[in-house]
């Protein structure tokens, strides 16, 4: 019989998080840009306080273990309260995204039985009309001091302040089962209704120390860190909790994302690390060429989402800026790779390096991947070999919400992207396998087509899809918005293309829009170009390079 080790087992909760930060990083500051320049900031220790207020206030009012607590919310200190005051109660912290459609979000609130929501004032009327659509919420609770703006808008809502001083200041957080529920999210619905993913207090907790470790983010109590992803998308890829968890300040932007406001909240701030998809990057780059400006304090960024281009790594570098690599999705919590060097690296060329930096890094401890044929068996990892992504660990997905049956493949969850994994474990996603071109039984990586136009100074925007070819079943279509003012046409960029990739890779066709379809977080809508130039080249259009 194997002898048991005699060390203390305490659960892995989140209220363990917040409650480290007010003992041992009390006056370290949470500063909210709540828009207009107005700002809040208070420290960890009166955070902690207000959070237990208000889990007191929830349970006194009836909400039970396990129910769904859900957020229409920006990132503000009100909305991080309410994702330890939730969790830390025991009931489950359900972040929506108000920047899907309604009918998608009157499904997820149902789905996930709801029973409170709190919401940003100015999405007053989207709830006005879920209101009509979500019986099951037994309450709505705007986050201002009074019920002005609903009143105004004759809707019967209850105001967060009041609420909160009717919690008691000495709730005890309560102990239970590392493995209850703690957070919902759910994903984006691009094909079929959004499924939940329902996280636990354990690979909550998990991830966020894997989160923070020097491979991953290296959050430290030095750093100051603003998520600008948002706190309704995948809990802000972990950093309401890695920052708490190691004392760090935080620096909350709200709803302002323009690249003017953010580089002075930058500024102001002191902002040393930020993590965020690369749309909004744009806007901030594009600002500080604008001004000539340079960043005081900001050193480090990790940029995921979608791929991060070439191009805006050596941009970032120009100003003292560290880009790091990521991939995460909803079901693995989200961060499974983060890419930092190895030391070998340094002994390589600027342009191998930059290969590395493009990459999207080694999975962190407690992740584990593979890649496999489409009958499940694994690859090698020599870097070139493509195959079906799977991941497995302790904050991977086991079954989606509700669903009553495993996701999993033989122990592994599938991805749904096409990567090459090298000797070394470093990632390189190649494409989503929806988005993967096939060409006269040839893989051509619609990333590496985007990554080298994006690179192009005359290009905003960029997204390779494929068409429909008679002879080579799929050829690539790329679909293009310039930057304001600037000029290039079809053939210079096309031209751009030679001698980076293989001569048959090119794009038969270039498509020049005004604007690129975007989902509700920031990522382009491939789905939408592919129904629309599905045909493009079988009405006469440019065809060739399927040499």
């Amino acid at each position: 019989m194997m002898e048991m080790g005699t060390m203390m087992n305490q659960p892995l909760l989140i209220s363990s998080i917040i409650r480290y930060a007010a003992r041992y990083a009390a006056t370290q500051e949470v500063v909210s840009h709540l828009g207009s320049g107005h700002m809040h900031r208070y420290t960890y220790a009166q955070c902690e306080q207000r959070a237990r207020m208000l889990a007191s206030a929830l349970e006194r009012s009836g909400l039970a273990r396990g129910e769904r607590v859900g957020t229409l919310a920006w990132n503000s200190y009100r909305h991080l309260e309410i994702y330890y005051a939730a969790s830390g109660m025991g009931a489950v912290c359900h972040t929506i995204n108000p920047r899907l459609h309604v009918d998608q979000i009157a499904f997820i609130i149902n789905d996930a039985n709801d029973r409170r929501v709190f919401f940003d004032a100015a999405f007053l009327p989207l709830v006005q009309v879920l209101a009509d659509r979500c019986k099951a919420v037994q309450e709505w609770i705007l986050l201002e001091d009074t019920t002005a703006a609903a009143d105004a808008a004759q809707f019967k809502a209850r105001a967060y302040e009041p609420l909160v001083q009717e919690g008691d200041a000495q709730y005890a957080w309560p102990s239970f089962d590392e493995n209850a529920a703690a957070g919902l999210c759910y994903t984006s619905g691009t094909t079929g209704n959004p499924k939940g993913v329902l996280y636990s207090h354990r690979s909550t907790v998990l991830h966020a120390y894997a989160a923070s470790l020097p491979n991953a983010m290296g959050i430290s109590v030095q750093e100051v860190v603003a998520p600008l992803v948002p706190m309704f998308h995948v809990n802000a890829w972990g950093l309401p909790y890695t920052a708490p968890m190691n004392g760090a300040k935080l620096v909350l932007p709200g709803a302002q994302l323009d690249g003017e406001t953010l580089y002075n909240l930058f500024e102001a701030e002191g902002v040393t690390f930020s993590a965020g998809v690369p749309s909004v990057w744009q806007g901030v780059l594009a600002h500080i060429h604008k001004i000539d400006g340079h960043f005081s304090s900001f050193r480090r960024v990790v940029i995921g989402g979608s791929a991060c281009s070439a191009s805006m790594i050596a941009d970032f570098e120009t100003f003292g800026v560290t880009v790091r690599h990521a991939w995460g999705m909803t079901e693995v919590s989200p961060l499974g790779t983060v890419c930092v060097p190895m030391p070998k690296h340094q002994a390589l060329s600027d342009a191998q390096q930059a290969a590395i930096a493009a990459r999207q890094g080694r999975a962190l401890f407690g992740i584990d991947m593979r890649i496999a044929d489409d009958q499940g068996k694994e690859l090698p990892w020599d870097g070139k070999t493509f195959g079906n992504l799977e991941v497995r660990g302790n904050w991977v997905l086991d079954s989606y919400f509700g669903s009553g049956k495993s996701a999993l493949s033989h122990g592994w969850f599938g991805t749904g992207d096409v990567a090459t994994i090298d000797a070394d474990g470093y990632l390189l996603i190649t494409d989503r396998s929806k988005d993967v071109i096939k060409s006269g039984g040839e893989w051509i990586s619609s990333i590496e087509i985007e990554n080298i136009a994006m690179a192009h100074p005359s290009v905003f925007l960029a997204a390779c899809v494929a068409a429909a070819h008679p002879k080579w079943d799929e050829r690539p279509i790329l679909v293009v918005v310039k930057k304001p003012g600037e000029q290039v046409d079809a053939a210079q960029l096309l031209q751009f293309f030679q001698g980076k990739v293989a001569k048959w890779w090119l794009p038969d066709a270039v498509v020049f829009i005004d604007e690129m379809p975007l989902t509700a977080t920031g990522k382009m809508q491939k789905r939408v170009l592919r129904e629309r130039y599905r045909d493009y080249l079988q009405n006469g259009a440019q065809t060739g390079h399927a040499e």
